[in-house]
């Protein structure tokens, strides 16, 4: 398993950006798929974005995003970091929830159980 350390949460307005990152360990960064998931009070935790296994020379993967965070929100990796990023625009109150960050070896899940490895998580708070 791979440690995660998410970072980034914070209280905004609605409209407003915030970018978050999850710190991972480990020498083998680049042949896990990172994910984000996001959990509101008395919800089930639901799929954010996820972004697939890169080369050791190239900071892109395939990404795949809900339909909610689509055209507002970017996930990226920075393998010489060992860095996932969650880039938000145009938030709003809805989006407000605990962010946590997954990672995987295998890639194109959906689904919060499929992951093996969590971070502890980061608050988003949007105000409106």
């Amino acid at each position: 398993q791979v440690q995660l350390v998410e970072s980034g949460g914070g209280l905004v307005q609605a409209g407003g950006s915030l970018r978050l990152s999850c710190a991972a360990s480990g020498r083998t960064f680049s042949s896990y798929a990172f994910a984000w998931f996001r959990q509101a009070p008395g919800e089930e935790r639901e799929f954010v974005a996820t972004i697939s296994w890169s080369g050791a020379r190239t900071y892109f993967g395939s990404t795949q995003y809900a339909d909610s965070a689509k055209g507002r929100f970017t996930i990226s990796r920075d393998n010489a970091k060992n860095t996932v990023y969650l880039q938000m625009n145009s938030l709003k109150p809805e989006d407000t929830a605990v962010y946590y960050c997954a990672a995987d070896h295998a890639y194109g899940s959906t689904w919060y159980g499929d992951f093996e490895s969590w971070g502890q998580g980061t608050q988003v708070t949007v105000s409106s």
